[in-house]
């Protein structure tokens, strides 16, 4: 075969594979050229020429496509991936949060939380985790992190940032926030924690007080984190183990506790299965967090009914 024939036939055979990107570039071309030099190109037929020069160039990445299946599956299974992945982040809101909160707690040897005052873990999560460790004599490892009911300032802020949406809450539960109330929500999880601990042995449970408005709460088990707030105009937040952002939390609430006053959960200090208002004074005393003397005997009882018998407050 001549040289001028082997030539023709690379040209033919180039045209013929690349057949899209000519037929787009000639279209667009004549085009051009018809509406510079004269008004011969109605806008009708510019738009006609435009879309085939698009329908051109989409049979082109088609059969692109086609000619490398290897790299589309590539595509494809990485697309995948990333949607999986997006699944193991979803928004919750209304009962989605108790169910979802439901969920983690069915199969967890572990819990960390962190928040204000804790009055969901007092009065569902810190009782149905230890009533399955002890159904199922197993360990229980528990991490808490609220606010110091000591540290005044603290909580007096904390109440003003719960009573900004106290007023839209549409849970129900809101009620009135004051300094007063935040301090014996706050004492009562502390007291309720070491109730549960003297009725469980196979219960590590830590108490950290930290001296930092949370605008957040975190709820850790086993199976995932639930990230929930009490502005019901935003979402809450589910991340699974899987996802990197659970790993990140992890280390964010262990850095949480490390800069928190632990509680000395393990002090000799009698407790029975209805504490009196002289136990409580005495454990509190016993865990070097004092009650403030301006509490009566009234106050003392409230914050005993708050540890053992607290409402749920996502219950309508």
């Amino acid at each position: 075969m001549t040289v001028p024939a082997r030539r023709l036939e690379r040209t033919v055979a180039w045209i013929l594979k690349n057949i899209d990107v000519v037929i787009a570039a000639g279209v667009a071309l004549t085009i051009g050229f018809l509406d510079i030099f004269g008004d011969v190109v109605t806008s009708d037929v510019a738009s006609g020429a435009t879309l085939v020069v698009l329908g051109a160039l989409a049979l082109g990445s088609i059969v692109e496509r086609v000619r490398q299946p290897a790299a589309i599956q590539e595509a494809m299974a990485g697309t995948r991936r990333a949607l999986e992945d997006l699944t193991m982040v979803r928004s919750l809101s209304g009962n989605e949060v108790g169910e979802a909160l439901r969920a983690a707690r069915q199969h967890t040897n572990l819990w960390y939380f962190k928040g204000g005052t804790g009055t969901y873990l007092r009065a569902v999560t810190l009782p149905q985790c230890v009533a399955t460790a002890r159904e199922q004599r197993s360990q229980l490892n528990m991490k808490i992190d609220i606010i110091n009911p000591d540290d005044e300032r603290i909580c007096q802020a904390y109440a003003r940032f719960r009573q900004m949406f106290a007023n839209r809450s549409s849970t129900g539960h809101a009620g009135h926030w004051t300094t007063d109330r935040v301090r014996k929500e706050s004492y009562a999880t502390v007291l309720a924690a070491c109730w549960y601990q003297r009725r469980l042995t196979t219960l590590d449970i830590a108490v950290h007080l930290s001296s930092a408005v949370p605008t957040l709460r975190f709820d850790l088990s086993e199976s995932c984190l639930i990230i929930t707030q009490d502005d019901t105009s935003r979402v809450n937040l589910l991340v699974r183990r899987e996802q990197p952002l659970y790993d990140y939390y992890v280390t964010e609430l262990h850095q949480s506790r490390e800069q928190a006053l632990v509680v000395p959960m393990r002090v000799e200090a009698p407790l029975g299965e209805e504490p009196t208002v002289d136990e409580a004074r005495g454990l509190f005393e016993a865990l070097q967090l004092p009650l403030p003397r301006a509490f009566t005997d009234s106050d003392i009882g409230e914050i005993i009914v708050k540890a053992l018998h607290a409402e749920d407050p996502y219950r309508r």
